[in-house]
């Protein structure tokens, strides 16, 4: 086994440290996810706190982790006799993004289950991790059906396997750390208020300290064993503060005035649901043991908000985590403690009170020096929303001169833009599939290793062969060559390809305000089916690429709130850039179908023959069986139908700006027509 990382010699990142710290002081709070850019020694952090975590006590030989004092009567492996529990070091267990659900929950055997009749069950990762820590790296690209099964298991502290009849309960309850670059996308929010704190992280800019992490890093990676001895009396003292803390915890005093202040604050800044506050509550009280005191403070709530609410603040995905500390100082005073005051009206500007050799921390998200820019044009935004000269009202008049961007419009939920057939593509909400989990459509041999059993078709299988093979007992006889995989029809997750026209055509003010608010909400709309998108824009007389497929919907939102309009409408250029583009994604993830979402009022203009070359290229698309849809955003009394022109050149479907409301009256669902269909 290599040797870890020393946790103490990991170089700034105080927030990172704390909120580790706390949740090893006290598990209750109920873990940490870390949000950053990469190479911010998230991983590295997490690995090198088990080294920390004090020793569990185990029963004998129980695969579970059963706690000898107080086993778990439902135990797979129990009931355990009394016995004295051998003690081991807590385990840190990691879940690959990629990992199977029976790797995560166990798996039956099931040739065994069906032959001998008895429960011969294999445990999973949420085993191995009871009484321990999971670690997810990346965990916000972990599938769907992951994700549920993790939030199953730290609701009830408990994992249940039911298949085929065979009914596995056994405890599981973990500290649960996550790691993630936001940039590839967000977590789902069920899951995302699962993590009791949430700390962001970036590299540093001083110059000393990059300098410092290098060399340390430098150290270790040519002597692992050397580097961690330099290390051991540290490790060893703040292994020994964490002790402390603990056996300090359970005397530490929550008073009325601080639980008070914490429910204020909670309501203050309208978290949702009553979890903030029970963390926040645990958070503060663990920070008031790592402190070695055994009061909570004003200080303690502060650190604690600023650690458990920031996460839970998030409206929307293209929100920036974050709290507004000024808001936060006023409702700490204003909900203060009244008549028992202990000089906390001051904020500490240190943020934690306390000094753990720099273990403390903020517990601040860095918003400054253009660590993270939100989406302008949500809740306020100043970007300017009006384009200086001309007259911004004439629909369709072009314009060559380069306008300044608009805000969007509000979101609003849309119809469901699908893919038609059946693909095979990742686990989504979008487009019908062939998938892993979903409704039972038959059965066939499996293709590697089992992981659903058709128990029906498997039977009907063996029965032939069952006086051949010499059955004279009560099981069946069953071998490998007779069991079949059910097949099952789920729902997929598709590449949702934005083309947009930012041409001059579009750029009065009202309608490209519309236009990006429709775009906006088509962007949540993928994020809420686990689609990959991508933004291609024209105007002028060329296309570009403003983002490349990505999961990150966050990033194309920021890039559509950005894009400036005028010029001329190369909508050719736009098609070709974005055949272009699904080209080179088919051979990166051949799985995953493309949808493509040309959002123009049809208009071409600019170069020899623009409308035939659009039509061209629209031809293209449908050649190559491209699903496709034309949000026409053509307004005024004269229509001239260009885009329900371009949809039958592309062989999909137009719908107008008012039609893809969910609500509106044209219908509640509207499905792509597929490509090569006839128009």
């Amino acid at each position: 086994m290599s040797t870890p990382y020393p946790f103490t010699a990991i170089v700034g990142q105080d927030d990172l440290r704390l909120g580790l710290l706390l949740n090893a002081v006290s598990p209750a709070v109920g873990g940490v996810l870390v949000r950053g850019e990469k190479g911010t020694a998230k991983s590295t952090a997490v690995r090198a706190l088990a080294a920390l975590m004090p020793e569990v006590s185990v029963v004998p030989g129980c695969r579970f982790s059963c706690d000898p004092v107080s086993p778990d009567p439902a135990c797979p492996d129990g009931p355990h006799a009394e016995a004295a529990g051998v003690s081991r070091a807590a385990r840190t267990v990691e879940l690959p993004v990629g990992a199977s659900e029976d790797r995560l929950v166990g798996a039956l055997d099931i040739e065994r289950a069906l032959s001998e009749g008895v429960k011969a069950f294999e445990p999973g990762l949420l085993a191995d991790a009871h009484r321990g820590i999971l670690y997810v790296d990346e965990v916000n690209l972990l599938h769907d059906h992951l994700v549920d099964l993790l939030l199953d298991a730290a609701a009830m502290g408990a994992s249940y396997v039911e298949r085929e009849g065979v009914s596995v309960r056994h405890a599981a309850r973990f500290l649960l750390v996550g790691t993630m670059n936001p940039e590839e996308g967000e977590l789902r929010p069920q899951l995302l208020d699962r993590f009791g704190l949430t700390v962001e992280v970036a590299a540093s800019r001083d110059t000393d300290e990059r300098v410092e992490v290098v060399r340390r890093r430098l150290a270790y990676d040519d002597d692992p064993e050397g580097f961690a001895a330099r290390w051991a009396g540290e490790e060893s003292a703040l292994r020994e503060r964490i002790a402390a803390a603990r056996a300090l915890l359970p005397r530490v005093v929550l008073g009325d005035g601080v639980l008070r202040q914490i429910a204020a604050t909670c309501a203050a800044f309208e978290v949702d649901g009553m979890r903030a506050d029970i963390v926040m509550a645990r958070t503060a009280t663990a920070l008031a043991a790592w402190a070695g005191r055994e009061e909570v403070t004003a200080d303690d709530v502060r650190q604690a908000a600023l650690l458990a609410l920031p996460h839970r603040r998030r409206r929307n995905p293209f929100d920036a985590p974050g709290l507004d500390e000024d808001k936060l100082d006023q409702t700490l005073d204003e909900a203060g403690p009244q008549g028992d005051d202990d000089g906390d009206d001051q904020p500490d500007p240190d943020g934690g009170g306390d000094d753990d050799g720099g273990g403390g921390g903020g517990g601040v998200p860095p918003q400054a020096d253009g660590d993270r820019t939100p989406p302008q044009g949500q809740g306020g935004s100043d970007t300017p929303s009006g384009a200086p000269g001309g007259s911004p009202d004439a629909p369709g008049r072009s314009t060559g001169a380069e306008q300044q961007p608009v805000a969007s419009a509000e979101p609003f939920r849309t119809k469901m833009l699908s893919v038609p057939g059946l693909g095979e593509g990742a686990a989504g909400r979008r487009s019908r599939a062939r998938t892993e989990h979903g409704r039972t459509t038959g059965a066939r041999r499996p293709q590697g290793a089992l992981t659903k059993l058709h128990l029906a078709a498997t039977v009907q299988a063996a029965a032939p062969h069952q006086r051949a093979r010499g059955r004279s007992g009560r099981g069946l006889v069953v071998r490998r060559d007779d069991l079949r995989q059910a097949t099952r029809e789920g729902r997929e997750g598709n590449l949702v390809l934005f083309v947009v026209d930012a041409s001059g055509s579009m750029a009065a003010r009202q309608r490209m305000s519309a236009v990006k608010g429709a775009v906006l909400s088509l962007l949540l709309d993928a994020y809420q089916r686990r689609d990959k998108v991508g933004l291609v824009t024209f105007r002028g007389k060329e296309a570009e690429v403003a983002l490349p497929p990505t999961s990150s919907v966050d990033a194309a939102a920021s890039r559509l709130e950005s894009l400036p309009t005028g010029g001329r409408t190369p909508l050719a250029a736009g098609l070709l850039k974005a055949h272009d583009v699904l080209r080179v994604e088919r051979l990166r993830d051949p799985s995953r179908r493309p949808l493509l979402v040309v959002v123009t009022d049809g208009r071409a203009t600019g170069g020899p023959e623009p409308v035939a070359l659009a039509g061209r290229a629209g031809r293209l698309h449908r050649s190559e069986g491209t699903a496709s849809v034309v949000v026409d955003c053509e307004s005024g009394y004269v229509r001239l139908g260009l885009a329900g022109e371009l949809a039958r050149e592309l062989g999909g479907t137009a719908v107008t700006l008012d039609e893809l409301r969910a609500d509106s009256i044209a219908g509640l669902v509207k499905d792509v027509t597929a490509a090569g269909r006839a128009a």
